[in-house]
């Protein structure tokens, strides 16, 4: 195919796209976490700041990424071997050599990501942002995989000494044609619950001594893959915002787009420091009205206390206000429902069968000829043609309108696409830090 051309390091004449195709043909896991620091620093930079231009006519991601044969032994996910929880020294290396095995997949999930949908970038409207995040998350990954790789030296073993399995990419293959579906399973499914792991793992190393593998992952591994679960998050929110005709910034505000800077935040501070001079400049007056003030602080106790009372009124008016917005909203769901099933639902197999037919189009480099946004190779537009979309939903925007919230397509598209248990424990602290919380 174009292996070939694409072996040798990043260079300033790729584009997004191809720097991480090298990534992802690199079947070497060291060379693989070297040529993710060199695009990262090229992209960050912007020595490289073309997603996808036309050098990428003809390419497409590879259905595996490549891997060296020899580096380590697969075996099916059932049949690997017990690491134990970490009470002996075997049970950590065990431990540690399975979570670098993991980082380095990440490492080409992320590229992946940059890839296939850089491809795709018009078809799901991606502005840049979602590629720096990705960029982002492929160097947290290769860093991850590096000082794991370096620790497990540490204690006596290396990559490879023992078998794996590769469970992680066969559900990233699963969900390939379908952008929605990936951010969903692989992010706010796996992600998630590497999370939910993550704390007793580190627990257990530190109860049997190895303070400095618990240290790596507490400190390092941990804040940093709460982000990566945020990803998923926060670009599941913008597709959804975005097929319901919203503007997804102000669906997933921590996208970013504002500027941080505000003039009436400069004006409250300035009033803030009058404010503070004034008082030390009538200190000397308030030592002579303390009677007069204690009186109109017991006046200002009663006011709040007849004010609080009122708030509590208010509350339970509120309260029933929202039991009634609540009766209603659960009728007309009902209602939806009931028409969803009287029209019929695309099954999964059937918008999967219309993603790959559109994808096969949009390798050739050709728009994709349907009822909706119209899939080029081209980078898709910015300010606001990047809410336009067609009256005629298509394919992934079909799917996100038959449901009135995120969280309602997030299971949906769980359900479809996730083929383990979900059972607690859950990480309900990692998890609200990464934007979801119980109604995920």
């Amino acid at each position: 195919m174009y292996a070939d051309k694409y072996q040798d390091p990043p260079c300033t004449d790729d584009c997004l796209v191809e720097m991480g195709l090298r990534v992802l043909l690199q079947p070497d896991p060291w060379k693989k976490a070297e040529y993710t620091y060199v695009a990262v620093s090229l992209w960050m930079t912007g020595e490289v700041n073309s997603i996808c231009n036309n050098n990428c006519k003809g390419l497409r991601a590879p259905d595996r990424p490549s891997r060296s044969d020899d580096t380590v032994k697969l075996l099916p996910p059932g049949m690997a071997p017990k690491r134990g929880k970490g009470g002996s020294l075997a049970s950590r290396q065990a431990i540690l050599h399975s979570l670098v095995h993991i980082e380095c997949w990440a490492v080409d999930l992320a590229w992946d990501a940059v890839v296939r949908y850089g491809l795709q970038q018009a078809h799901y409207q991606l502005p840049k942002r979602f590629f720096d995040d990705f960029v982002t998350v492929a160097e947290d990954e290769a860093r991850h995989f590096s000082i794991l790789v370096e620790r497990l030296k540490e204690l006596g073993s290396y990559y490879g000494a023992l078998p794996a399995h590769d469970g992680l990419w066969e559900s990233a293959r699963e969900t390939g044609h379908s952008l929605p579906a990936r951010m969903a399973v692989e992010h706010c499914v796996h992600e998630a619950r590497g999370l939910d792991r993550l704390p007793a793992t580190i627990a257990n190393f530190r109860k049997h001594g190895d303070e400095a593998s618990a240290k790596l992952l507490e400190n390092v591994i941990y804040p940093e893959e709460v982000s990566h679960c945020a990803a998923g998050v926060r670009w599941l929110k913008y597709l959804h915002a975005l097929a319901h005709g919203k503007d997804p910034y102000a669906e997933a505000p921590n996208l970013g787009s504002g500027d941080d800077s505000d003039p009436k935040n400069m004006t409250e501070l300035e009033a803030a420091e009058d404010s503070e001079d004034g008082e030390r400049k009538d200190e000397g007056e308030e030592e002579e009205t303390k009677e007069a003030k204690k009186m109109e602080g017991k006046e200002k106790e009663g006011r709040e206390k007849e004010g609080k009372e009122k708030e509590g009124r208010k509350k339970e008016e509120l309260k029933k206000e929202e039991l009634k917005k609540e009766e209603l909203k659960k009728e007309e769901q009902e209602k939806e429902e009931s028409k969803k099933i009287k029209q019929g639902i695309l099954s999964g197999e059937m918008l999967r069968d219309k993603l790959a037919v559109s994808e096969a189009q949009g390798e050739k480099g050709e728009e994709v000829e349907g009822k909706g946004i119209k899939g080029t190779n081209e980078d898709s537009k910015s300010g606001s043609d990047l809410f336009r979309i067609s009256d005629e939903p298509f394919d992934w925007i079909s799917d996100a309108r038959l449901f009135p919230t995120v969280e309602e397509w997030f299971h949906a598209l769980t359900r479809r696409h996730f083929y383990g248990g979900l059972k607690p424990p859950f990480n309900e602290e990692a998890r609200a830090r990464a934007g979801f919380g119980p109604e995920w």
